[in-house]
């Protein structure tokens, strides 16, 4: 009598997708022509605080004089084989846009796509199991959510928190003379490449895991510093292009100083090896015309500033005389890498990377 044919093993989660974590938005460029072809005037909505106009992390309708709804949805393909661990940096991903507004998330929503005859029920039970612990870490519910049977694997949240408008922190508020922190090491779309060659060691794992599932819980504690201008997160189209909507925003431009940014150990070996996503060439084909590089730096360089960043750290634009406080609030919420990175300044909206 012939023996039962084993189950055949569950294929890598990365290997069902084609881009992982913020690597898989769309191209900037791209992005800003599609939707401005498909928005209304927000001058309609006159208590929409927030819309689209200025590529802000979220979207924010007033309610009253002390409450507004801060809304947003992130969702993307694994950047990692664990399906515990992406569960888990997609739900800490998408909440990382309430906290960038200086809001406190107050409930969220799951989207769930999967491909329900290729994964294993348990696989996909452990996706949603690992983003329902990070929505009870942040002490909120996973009240519901939308799932569909898809070719590639996504998971993702809806997001929801309350801000007082006093508070809020738009992306689109920097002042001449503001110093640039920066509250997480920069490093990730280049690990999850080398996570994809298998090329990623233990204690680089760790060290992705560790920074993608940290909450942006310095986020309401920073809009309430008066020195505080601006605030947004660095996710998928990179430092640059992030910094970049800073300088947009505010009609300044914004100075990098490349020898001061936190770096995920392990990162710059890796970028020499040409270990980098497609999303930086992407990235840097988007906004590059409105970068300006120093002689000195090296295209590892500029692909690390054009890294998408899953998860990644908030960016903060202060008075100069704010810069203490700033520090020891990340301090206090174990934010250890968060440093000084920048400036703004008079100038035409750029970058400037020095």
């Amino acid at each position: 009598m012939s023996q039962p044919s084993a189950c055949p093993p569950a294929p890598r989660l990365t290997s069902l997708s084609h881009g992982g974590g913020c690597g898989c938005k769309i191209a900037p460029g791209v992005l800003a022509q599609l939707i401005g072809q498909s928005t209304l005037p927000t001058a309609l909505f006159p208590d929409l605080l927030v819309g689209t106009e200025t590529a802000d992390d979220a979207a924010v309708y007033r309610i009253n004089e002390h409450q507004a709804v801060v809304a947003t949805t992130d969702f993307f393909m694994p950047i990692v084989d664990d399906p515990h661990d992406f569960g888990r940096i997609a739900a800490t991903n998408a909440l990382s846009d309430i906290y960038a507004m200086g809001a406190t998330p107050l409930m969220a929503l799951a989207i769930v796509g999967m491909p329900i005859n290729v994964l294993p029920h348990s696989t996909i039970a452990a996706i949603l199991e690992g983003g329902a612990s990070v929505c009870r870490d942040a002490g909120i519910p996973l009240a519901g959510g939308h799932s569909i049977d898809s070719m590639e694997p996504i998971y993702g949240l809806v997001a929801i928190g309350l801000v007082d408008p006093g508070q809020l922190k738009r992306n689109a508020d920097a002042r001449e003379g503001d110093v640039l922190i920066l509250g997480k090491p920069l490093g990730v779309g280049i690990f999850s490449a080398a996570l994809k060659k298998e090329l990623l060691d233990a204690a680089g794992y760790a060290a992705m895991i560790a920074t993608t599932t940290q909450l942006n819980r310095p986020g309401p504690d920073l809009a309430q510093l008066p020195g505080v201008h601006a605030l947004t997160d660095v996710t998928g189209f990179g430092l640059l292009g992030h910094t970049l909507e800073l300088a947009r925003g505010a009609g300044l431009t914004a100075h990098i100083q490349a020898d001061a940014l936190p770096l995920l150990p392990g990162v710059l070996p890796l970028a020499e090896q040409g270990i980098v996503t497609g999303a930086s060439g992407r990235n840097w084909a988007s906004y590059g015309e409105h970068i300006q590089l120093a002689p000195h730096i090296t295209d590892v360089q500029r692909a690390v500033l054009t890294d998408p960043q899953t998860s990644g750290g908030l960016l903060v634009s202060c008075r100069h005389d704010a810069v203490e406080q700033v520090l020891q609030v990340f301090a206090r919420h174990g934010f250890g890498s968060a440093c000084v990175i920048g400036s703004m300044q008079a100038g035409p909206a750029r970058v400037v990377v020095e």
